[in-house]
């Protein structure tokens, strides 16, 4: 098996984000209420918003093992890919990147939903998300704060 890929210095990845579209998968998860998961963006682009977990795809990285690292990195534990549903891919395009407003950010993103559970925020990992919510689906819609990207997800 492969080596772990290892993230890229940031100069680097300038590079890439400046000439290069980024895959990503979005995470959709929600309780057995019914309500979304939604954390508060501590990084650009969409710094600030609320958005559903999820993170890049590395270089080398099979997606089985992106899956199982961004779920147990964005919500605490790792959730085999053949566990979720596949939503479709979507494309994000930002005006502004991880290094400021100089580059834009496109990324081409692969959502997945997975089986509703308990969720603890007090337990989700604090390293991409400062604050974490639940929300039901129409209340997720009429928020403002929540990123037109993730309400996406459930306009239709």
């Amino acid at each position: 098996m492969p080596a772990m890929p290892a993230p890229l210095a940031p100069a680097t990845f300038a590079l890439v984000v400046e000439h290069a579209p980024l895959v990503s998968i979005d995470l959709i998860l929600t309780d057995l209420a019914g309500r979304v998961l939604l954390g508060r963006r501590r990084n650009r682009p969409a710094q600030g918003s609320w958005f559903v977990p999820g993170g890049r795809v590395l270089k080398d990285e099979r997606l089985d093992a992106a899956f199982l690292r961004l779920t147990a990195g964005e919500i605490g534990r790792a959730v085999p890919r053949a566990e979720a549903e596949f939503q479709g891919v979507y494309e994000h395009l930002y005006e502004d990147g991880f290094a400021g407003e100089r580059v834009s950010t496109h990324y081409l993103v692969l959502a997945y939903r997975l089986p509703p559970g308990e969720i603890d925020l007090a337990a989700l990992p604090p390293d991409q998300h400062g604050d974490y919510r639940l929300a039901f689906r129409e209340e997720l819609l009429a928020d403002p704060s929540v990123h037109p990207y993730t309400r996406a997800y459930f306009s239709g």
